[in-house]
């Protein structure tokens, strides 16, 4: 035979086991260890090789397409579906569309493929990371639940952008629960944290990052130092009031569930309720509970180190209602009167408190419907609004150049003019 023929590593090595076999110098079954094959393989290819010779050896397939390749018309048409409905989707969440809508199904590897000759994805560069030590998950379900806000344009052109509060569990990566609102505020925090309380319960901890919200800067005044406590926010005093520890951040890494969690949103979420043409606050979170959030973790949650749920449930003292709202401390002046919020209030407090409540400090409580009550060891004073916009400015008067004339004002002349000295005085 002449010519030249193309082998493998794998096929050369099989020259020397076959000849040594016919030569009997080996058993077929210690050629079949020797080639990781079995007895019945070592039969068929001895018989080739006696047949062909060396050309026996070769791999039959080898220069012939796969009788498991995909046909190029399948992947035409994946790809002209994904170019007119998914053209910004990725290849992993185009495949689970082409399976679940159009009864398509590829490899991952394949799709990536063919969407890059399409130019329909760019892969993307590796970028050399700064490292951050790895901490490990919770043991168990609610013993952490990292918290944070993700402003984003959820809707895209549909509606205005808006703010997603989502919890999620450290322990398994489960989705707990989320509430889109307009900011990240107070008042929202509390109608989220509400909302998850009365659906799991009070987790032993919540981890946020440094948001004016969760955490303040100032110094602790007298009372908090007696007290031992540091300055607290609204937020972290409803949650201290409750029993759950309030953990703050020192980087975005050092959360980096709950921030890979909001990338994952904004690529997956986003195109998702695109499709079924969301474009309200109120659809979207009653989507994102209900539907969404069961797939999702069905997709990427994981099992905990242990079974058990530290989740706590609400006592009958835990008035939420009461404890979620904003508290500061006022002064009461002489005439029991009290400003909050460029709002004056006077207190019509009964016979025994009128002396009492002179020059002391009182607590000014908000709730998320705005309704003020002024609270004074822990009795609730009656009160009328005074004057509303105590300190906004007089409007200017604009006065027309026309009209304008100048005043003169006389200056006494200063103590060392001449017309003090002694020669004019008398």
């Amino acid at each position: 035979m002449k010519g030249f023929i193309s082998m493998s590593a794998k096929e050369t090595e099989r020259i020397t086991i076959m000849d040594n076999l016919i030569e009997k110098r080996i058993k077929q079954k210690h050629a079949g260890r020797q080639l990781n094959i079995s007895v019945r393989q070592v039969q068929r290819i001895l018989r080739r090789y006696k047949r062909e010779g060396v050309a026996g050896l070769v791999h039959l397939g080898r220069g012939r397409p796969s009788n498991r390749v995909i046909p190029q018309e399948e992947k035409n048409r994946a790809i002209d579906i994904i170019r007119k409905r998914y053209s910004d989707f990725g290849p992993t969440f185009a495949l689970e569309k082409l399976k679940d809508c159009h009864s398509v199904c590829f490899g991952i590897d394949t799709l990536r493929q063919e969407m890059i000759i399409a130019k329909l994805w760019k892969p993307r560069k590796r970028k050399l990371k700064d490292i951050h030590p790895y901490r490990e998950r919770r043991a168990c379900l609610g013993d952490l639940v990292q918290l944070d806000g993700s402003p984003h344009k959820w809707f895209e052109d549909r509606g205005p952008s808006c703010t997603l509060l989502a919890f999620i569990d450290d322990a398994t990566s489960r989705i707990m629960d989320g509430v889109f609102v307009d900011y990240e505020g107070t008042f929202t925090l509390f109608e989220a944290g509400e909302h998850y309380l009365q659906t799991h319960g009070k987790p032993l901890s919540f981890y946020v990052d440094k948001h004016s919200t969760f955490k303040i800067n100032r110094q602790a005044n007298v009372e908090e130092e007696l007290k031992d406590k540091q300055a607290q926010s609204q937020f972290s005093r409803a949650m201290d009031e409750l029993g759950i520890e309030v953990i703050c951040a020192n980087s975005p890494e050092a959360k980096g569930r709950v921030e890979r969690l909001f990338e994952t949103l904004q690529d997956r979420l986003v195109k998702e309720m695109r499709l079924k043409g969301i474009s309200t606050k109120e659809e979207a979170t009653k989507y994102f509970r209900e539907i969404y959030i069961p797939i999702h973790n069905s997709k990427f949650a994981v099992l905990p180190k242990e079974k058990a749920n530290l989740h706590r449930p609400l006592l009958p003292d835990d008035d939420l209602a009461k404890i979620l709202t904003i508290r500061s401390k006022r002064m009461v002046t002489r005439n029991l009167a009290v400003q909050y919020k460029n709002t004056r209030y006077q207190l019509i407090p009964e016979n025994g408190y009128r002396y009492t409540l002179r020059n002391t400090g009182i607590t000014v409580v908000e709730d998320r419907n705005g309704k003020i009550s002024f609270i004074y060891k822990d009795k609730t004073i009656p009160y009328r609004v005074a004057i509303k916009d105590v300190n906004s400015n007089k409007p200017i008067q604009i006065v027309s150049s026309k009209e304008f004339r100048e005043k003169r004002v006389y200056l006494p002349p200063s103590f060392d003019h001449p017309w003090r000295s002694s020669v004019y005085a008398g």
